[in-house]
């Protein structure tokens, strides 16, 4: 399920609004939304525009959208295309309501904190996952959700794991390339087989016949 939602703005951090979370939810969290804080001090106008965090038993997924990163804390159960489409929601409603707003300068933290009845109302059409409506989100043809860069939040704290696309790319590409060099080790070996294969396959049978000939004859 969504445990809780974080809205911020890239540029700085600066918390636009969150959900209003109970006692038990926000003593459980504690540990999780200071890792939330993390991630946003990471984000930049080059971060992946969609991602996954793997953390203990939750994920952190966002969407950055303009300047504002979308952020929601979900169970490790929790379906990837259900918490995404959550996220989906939000942007729309967010950026109609207060998408000129986000960027004036001046703005408080949680200057936005009324958007928590939205986010609220959402959160609970997307709790239970086997309801008909979310069961036909998750049958329908959305956005591929495996191509989502996922990470893990061990390596952005203590391997300097980047978030950024480039890092991402040029993994990528230096899988690419790994993948072009393993194919043309291949093809080189397939192209001397049929270079020499056939002369050496003579070669040999000949020096059998000529042995056999010599021991037994």
């Amino acid at each position: 399920m969504v445990k809780t939602t974080i809205i911020a703005r890239i540029s700085d951090g600066l918390p636009l609004a969150a959900s209003m979370d109970d006692e038990q939810v926000e003593t459980e969290l504690s540990e999780y939304k200071g890792q939330a804080k993390t991630i946003f001090k990471r984000l930049n106008t080059n971060s992946e525009p969609r991602c996954s965090i793997e953390s203990g038993k939750y994920v952190f997924h966002y969407i950055i959208e303009g300047s504002v990163c979308y952020l929601c804390i979900c169970d490790q159960s929790y379906p990837r295309k259900l918490a995404f489409s959550y996220l989906e929601e939000l942007v729309k409603e967010f950026n109609m309501s207060y998408g000129n707003e986000v960027d004036k300068p001046g703005l408080r933290p949680y200057a936005f904190v009324k958007f928590d009845t939205f986010m609220q109302k959402t959160k609970r059409i997307y709790q239970d996952t086997r309801t008909q409506s979310n069961l036909s989100k998750l049958n329908e043809d959305l956005q591929d959700v495996t191509r989502i860069m996922t990470k893990n939040m061990e390596d952005l704290l203590w391997r300097g794991d980047s978030l950024d696309r480039m890092s991402t790319i040029s993994g990528e590409l230096k899988d690419s390339a790994k993948m072009f060099k393993d194919k043309a080790r291949h093809l080189n070996l397939q192209a001397l087989y049929r270079k020499y294969g056939p002369p050496a396959i003579v070669a040999s049978v000949i020096l059998f016949v000529i042995l056999v000939r010599y021991y037994w004859f």
